[in-house]
């Protein structure tokens, strides 16, 4: 039966649609990425796709590289086109990562990222980066990856949720994104989650004609332990202006959706104060999808690094420290509970590092802890549990 690959670095999604129309795509913190082989026969990979499985007994290990490439689509047909959607979304990832990763050294004052290049035997590859324990970054990570393959007809049936009499031959497919989480040391500076991605499947190999699917995907979000309302304001109106751009009815829906993902239902809180996020995006002209990706992703740093900025050196006590600890445990909890990427991988037995790459250095949990009605505490928990309109 077919058996799914995981790639080192979490830069994007996979995005399965159900029958029911809505996305089940494999999360923001973690990719996986389908380099299939077929073990087992035929009716076993029938009975396993009606029963809803997705095995995955084979991993592709990335491969290291010395350098970074140009680009990471060679071999593939538009791989030397500047012009197509796939060599400006690289082009667009790539740059934000080396911005993004720019500002947060001059940030920190003297720490400084680690850096993997890495490759995919069944298509491209990624760079991930990582800077741990430094003056103001207790860990930030910031990776980008492009890769492409082929999903066999099992995966592309159950993606669509076409009738099982239906038998498509291999479906190209290519998928791109950058994604990174940023925990700072000190409690007043909030930690940052921001991703971006594009997916593409050709026609399946036997329905020459066929149209090309494509869709974009990401978001940011924004989790503090404190709230200073200031920081939250100018965070959302970055988002919003970033979205009225485009379109007026962007930050309204995205902003729900952001609320609505990151909702910790065992907790029956949200991990954070929310941000954007969007998924299965479509519906618009692709150039101005591209656009609002490109503008979103260049909203980064305007949106954070001031807030940081300012609460980066601010005097804490250990009871604030704790406090901290305990929200990145909500963090910890959420992304391996819910993540679906992060899930994923774990099951099937993906590269460690990468695939919690998203977690924090240090967490807290604490037996019944609540906290004070009315305190600064409180109050972050309440705007948790409530969320708000902030603009």
């Amino acid at each position: 039966m077919p058996c799914a690959s995981i790639v080192s670095a979490p830069s994007c999604a996979f995005p399965f649609r159900s029958r029911s129309g809505s996305s089940g795509w494999i999360s923001p913190t973690a990719l996986w990425v389908p380099t299939w082989s077929w073990k087992g026969g035929r009716s076993e990979s029938r009975r396993s796709m009606r029963r809803g499985e997705v095995r995955a007994t084979v991993i592709e290990k990335e491969t290291p590289e010395a350098e970074r490439p140009e680009t990471f689509l060679r071999g593939v047909d538009e791989a030397h086109s500047s012009t197509s959607v796939r060599a400006r979304f690289e082009k667009m990832i790539r740059e934000a990562q080396d911005s993004v990763c720019s500002a947060l050294e001059a940030a920190d004052g003297g720490a400084k990222f680690k850096e993997d290049v890495w490759s995919r035997p069944g298509g491209g590859g990624g760079i991930s980066r990582v800077l741990q324990d430094g003056a103001v970054w207790e860990k930030a990570g910031v990776n980008v990856s492009v890769v492409y393959g082929v999903m066999p007809p099992e995966a592309y049936r159950a993606a669509k949720g076409a009738p099982s009499d239906q038998k498509p031959g291999p479906v190209p497919f290519f998928a791109a994104g950058i994604s990174s989480v940023l925990h700072p040391k000190n409690p007043f500076a909030p930690t940052l989650h921001f991703n971006y991605r594009y997916f593409e499947t050709d026609a399946p190999k036997d329905a020459p004609g066929a149209p090309r699917q494509w869709w974009f995907g990401g978001g940011t979000d924004l989790t503090p332990a404190y709230i200073f309302e200031e920081d939250v304001k100018h965070f959302h109106s970055i988002q919003k202006r970033a979205c009225d751009k485009f379109d007026p009815t962007f930050y309204p829906r995205f902003k729900k959706w952001c609320d609505d993902y990151f909702y910790i239902k065992h907790r029956g809180e949200r991990r954070g104060l929310g941000g954007i996020f969007f998924d299965d995006l479509n519906d618009y002209d692709q150039e101005m999808l591209l656009s609002f990706a490109t503008e979103c992703a260049n909203s980064v740093i305007p949106a954070y690094l001031p807030i940081i900025d300012k609460r980066k050196d601010i005097p804490f006590t250990e009871h604030q420290k704790a406090w901290q600890q305990l929200r990145r445990g909500r963090y910890v909890e959420f992304n391996l509970v819910y993540d679906r990427g992060t899930t994923f991988g774990l099951k099937t037995g993906g590269r460690i590092e990468s695939i919690l790459v998203s977690l924090p250095l240090t967490a807290r949990w604490e037996y019944d802890h609540k906290p004070e009605e009315g305190s600064e505490e409180w109050k972050l928990l309440d705007a948790c549990m409530n969320p708000k309109e902030w603009i």
